[in-house]
């Protein structure tokens, strides 16, 4: 054998010998990171909501027990949400205002949700109960206290919201959210973090 055949063929088998090397350390780096998910695995699915969380999650109202001018309070998950069940003045006030200039701009249907038959129930109003500024539960129409724009009030830092929960004056940058919510029946309705 000569010495350039003898140089090249010890040359192929360094190449397929690092070739096998790359293979087994590729395998072997798989195989632990493998073995790494399915031990975290476990401990990765606890740090998930628990079934009893979700299901405190999301709550059913009966809006045939809210009178009309008055509102409750639910909390979900921790957090409070108010049902407002609007006058004909109130929902007057809040459409008059839709041009109005605001900080957050938002007709007061477009904070409104399609009942099952397209329409709109613009007697109800829901909407997240934490005031957008530092996190206080604003006071309303169920507490005696409007503000100045007939909404809610946060006295803490002296927001002031309108009857359609849009921010008019005061430090918070945006209006009241409007939750996610779906109505089950025309008086039922499904509100949900």
């Amino acid at each position: 054998m000569s010495e350039h055949g003898s140089k090249a063929a010890t040359a192929d088998a360094a190449h397929a010998g690092e070739t096998r090397r790359d293979f087994i350390h590729i395998a072997a780096g798989v195989a632990a990171a493998g073995g790494v998910a399915m031990v975290a695995w476990p401990f990765v699915q606890q740090l998930g909501p628990a079934g009893d969380t979700k299901a405190a999650s999301a709550a059913e109202v009966d809006l045939s027990k809210v009178p009309e001018g008055s509102e409750i309070r639910v909390g979900i998950g921790g957090l409070p949400f108010f049902v407002r069940h609007r006058t004909a003045a109130e929902i007057a006030r809040a459409k008059a205002d839709d041009t109005a200039t605001m900080r957050d701009p938002a007709t007061d249907e477009s904070r409104l949700v399609k009942m099952a038959d397209g329409s709109y129930n613009t007697a109800f109003l829901i909407t997240s109960g934490t005031c957008t500024h530092l996190g206080c539960v604003p006071v309303g129409p169920a507490q005696g206290s409007v503000g100045e724009f007939g909404g809610w009030y946060c006295p803490c830092h002296g927001s002031h919201y309108d009857t359609s929960g849009r921010i008019r004056k005061g430090p918070a940058p945006k209006n009241l959210a409007i939750p996610e919510y779906a109505y089950i029946s025309p008086t039922m309705i499904k509100i949900s973090l």
